[in-house]
């Protein structure tokens, strides 16, 4: 018998089962991968369409018409597409700025856009904007208005990440918020006068406190808190409306209506003048960005705030319907006239974020009296200071956006002209 075949024929039948085997093996190690890579124990991570995707720093394009375009001149367009976030997918609305919780019924004024005259102001990018503050820090030192712009992010950011609280204290009044994704943190320093500041009396001639200014001192709960910090954006304003006493080299020199006898009477210009040059001063040796966020006006209509003063309006105005007058625009020009002096002392990397025409034009964007229920004892029951969440305030977030776009590309070009 030819046994030949018969072994021609095992051999064929061992390499098949050995093909089969080989196949099996391989299937289950593609299975194995797959099973492994999407059963990773770390979070889901919320991913950017290609959209999205963010160009490092030194790619960012920036066209030479918004270079040297006044972003700060314009006025307010339609957006449509606006709302990014509502009160009900964003926890960090303050209450008296939450609009929309306390019964506001008109939703139109959420929906404009800041249009600068000779350029177009691109919409704030989540995405990018925490890829440009990756491993850097960003504080906000100032009043309540300040606190109100860092909500007003942390909202815009939720799309991308919520930050985790990583505040030493439970003082509301300094805070600090980690994007862990990022390693980008951001944080509060409440100094609504910039300088040293004591309450003198918790009633005063207006009823609203009387307080100390120590205008040539530090208010060191920030001027020693923010050395390492990347960015600085500083705010003051408000709060030098109110009656005031006024201290250099620790001893009385005015006041603003304190109405104490033989105390010299000074205009608000005078506190504010004096608190942002000595704020400036704290920063001279400061190695990050500063940012002077400009005097955001207030809108009361038909009184003072105490006196029946509200603001009603329900759409912006034109630039070419309101001028900047009167004590606003002291303020505003002893802001810049500061801002410039400071600058001529050698603080090189200050910059202007001017709020305050942009602001001018949006009477419609506070919250008047749904910041509370309407039964509900507050100091200020019609609100024409603070701005609503979600509202005007989110469209500096798009001038923060192109500034800090700005800072990388001059970041980027001198490290290039060192390594030449």
């Amino acid at each position: 018998m030819d046994l030949l075949p018969i072994r021609k024929a095992r051999n064929v039948k061992r390499r098949t089962k050995i093909i089969w085997i080989a196949t099996a093996a391989a299937i289950i190690i593609i299975l194995v991968a797959a099973i492994s890579q999407h059963s990773s124990p770390s979070p889901p991570q919320k991913t950017p369409s290609t959209n999205n995707i963010n160009p490092p720093a030194q790619d960012i394009q920036i066209v030479d018409s918004h270079e040297e375009c006044d972003i700060f001149t314009g006025d307010w367009i339609p957006n449509p597409e606006a709302p990014y976030y509502t009160n009900k997918t964003c926890w960090a609305i303050h209450e008296h700025q939450n609009c929309m919780k306390y019964g506001r019924p008109d939703s139109d004024f959420i929906k404009w856009r800041w249009k600068p005259d000779a350029c177009d102001l691109p919409l704030f990018n989540p995405y990018q904007f925490l890829d440009i503050v990756r491993d850097k820090s960003l504080a906000f030192v100032g009043d309540s208005v300040g606190r109100n712009q860092m909500q007003s992010m942390i909202c815009l950011l939720s799309r991308v990440e919520y930050p985790i609280d990583v505040s030493p204290t439970s003082d509301e009044h300094f805070k600090h918020w980690k994007y862990v994704s990022y390693n980008f943190t951001m944080s509060y320093f409440w100094s609504p006068f910039l300088v040293r500041s004591a309450e003198r009396d918790a009633d005063g001639p207006t009823h609203t406190g009387l307080f100390n200014l120590y205008l040539d001192e530090y208010d060191e709960s920030w001027t020693t808190q923010i050395h390492d910090f990347d960015y600085l954006i500083i705010n003051a304003g408000h709060w030098f409306t109110r009656t005031a006493v006024y201290y250099e080299r620790r001893r009385i020199v005015g006041c603003r209506f304190c109405q104490l006898p033989n105390v010299t009477d000074f205009p608000t210009t005078y506190g504010l003048r004096r608190a942002l040059r000595t704020a400036f001063r704290a920063l001279e040796d400061f190695k990050g960005v500063t940012l002077m966020r400009t005097f955001a006006p207030s809108h009361f209509e038909g009184g003072n705030w105490n006196a029946g003063g509200d603001c009603v309006r329900r759409r912006p105005v034109g630039s070419n319907e309101t001028v900047l007058d009167g004590q606003t625009l002291d303020m505003y020009m002893t802001q810049l006239e500061e801002f410039r002096a400071a600058e001529r002392r050698g603080n090189r990397r200050m910059r202007v974020m001017d709020a305050t025409q942009m602001m001018l034009l949006r009477p419609d964007g506070h919250p008047s009296r749904y910041g509370h229920w309407p039964d509900e004892k507050v100091v200020l029951y019609n609100d024409c200071v603070h701005w609503c969440l979600p509202g005007p305030i989110d469209s500096w977030a798009d001038v923060l956006h192109h500034m800090l776009k700005m800072e990388a590309r001059r970041w980027y070009q001198e490290k290039k002209k060192r390594m030449q």
